[in-house]
C-alpha cells in the first residue's frame, strides 16, 4: 500500500495554515512543501473525483476557496481531509503528498490545461451531475 514503502520519506512535521490554505509538511529526507489545499482537493486521490478508472476524472472547479476543517489520521500511512465543500472521501498517503508537493508545478499547469480545454475556469461552481441522476432538479 502507498505509504507503507520501506524507506519512504514520512512526514516530520505537518501543519495546516487555515489563513493562507496551505499545507505545510516536511518530511524525514529533508523534503519540505506547501501544498495548497485547492491542488488538494483538485487532485484528490477519492473515486468521487478520479472515477474507477482512466478517463473518468472529474474536473474539479470552484474549489480555489476550499478550506481544510479537519485532518484525520488513517493508520501510520495518512490522513484523510475534511473539506470545508463537504468532501471528505480521499485518504493522502505520505506518498501521495510527496507526489502532490514535488510536482506541483506540472500538477497546476495540468490543471489550468483541463480547464481551459473544457471551457472552464477554476471559480465556476461545480455541476453535480449526481442531483440529477434520479429524474429530480
Amino acid at each position: 500500500m502507498a505509504g507503507l514503502q520501506a524507506g519512504a520519506p514520512t512526514p516530520t512535521a505537518l501543519t495546516l495554515h487555515s489563513q493562507s490554505r496551505i499545507l505545510e509538511i516536511v518530511f524525514s529526507d529533508g523534503a519540505q512543501f506547501r501544498i495548497p489545499f485547492e491542488l488538494m482537493r483538485v487532485y484528490s486521490p477519492s473515486a468521487e473525483v478520479q472515477g474507477h478508472g482512466p478517463g473518468q476524472e472529474v474536473l474539479q472547479t470552484g474549489k480555489r476557496e476550499v478550506n481544510v476543517v479537519e485532518l484525520e489520521p488513517t493508520g501510520n500511512y495518512a490522513v484523510k481531509p475534511v473539506f470545508s465543500d463537504g468532501h471528505e472521501s480521499g485518504i493522502f498517503s505520505w506518498d501521495y503528498l510527496y507526489f502532490l508537493g514535488s510536482e506541483q508545478s506540472r500538477l497546476w499547469d495540468d490543471y489550468t490545461r483541463r480547464l481551459e480545454a473544457a471551457g472552464q475556469n477554476r471559480d465556476a461552481l461545480m455541476i453535480d451531475a449526481s442531483a440529477h441522476a434520479c429524474g429530480n432538479h
